[in-house]
Order: C-alpha cells, then structure tokens, then sequence
C-alpha cells in the first residue's frame, strides 16, 4: 500500500515573515513579473492551498518572497478520515 501524500501551504505565513499582511500587495509586484492576477484570485491564492499552480506564477512568488519551494509547501502525510462518532452517544465512550 502506498502512502497518500498531501501539502500544506504556506503562502500567507512567508509573506507575513516579509512584511506583507495583504493580499493586494502582491499584485504590483506580481504584474512587475508578467503575471496578471485578479485581485479575487491572488486573495484565494494566498488564504486557500491551490488544487493547481502555474509554475510561472510559482516562480514568481518564489522571486518576490526570496524563498525557496520548501519555504511556501510543505509535503505531509494525508490523515485518514476519522470515524464518527454516532449522534445518540452509543458510539464506543472512554474505557474504564
């Protein structure tokens, strides 16, 4: 069985580190670079971890924030799903 690998991002938390506590910050400096984001787009881009990233605009940001790709993702382990525990409290309780 093979592991099933997921990511964190960590956009927000390197630009912070930078001085950048807005998401309109990066716009200028992204358009300085070629690449024309919405402002709408470079919001999801920093508060959500993107599905899928247009290297150009990796590089970029990688430019910009003067870090390394282990700086802005980092590889983890996806969890499995946890069991529910049944509404009525007849799931399994703390052992005695």
């Amino acid at each position: 069985m093979t592991a099933k690998l997921d990511y964190k991002w960590h956009l927000r938390e390197v630009m912070a580190t930078r001085g950048m506590f807005s998401t309109t910050d990066l716009r200028p400096l992204l358009a300085e670079r070629g690449i024309d984001l919405s402002a709408s787009q470079i919001y999801r881009l920093v508060v959500e971890a993107p599905e899928r990233l247009n290297l150009k605009v990796l590089m970029a940001l990688l430019d910009i924030l003067d870090c390394s790709m282990d700086d802005l993702i980092e590889p983890v382990a996806a969890g499995r799903p946890r069991a529910k525990k049944a509404a009525d409290g007849s799931g399994p309780g703390p052992r005695r």
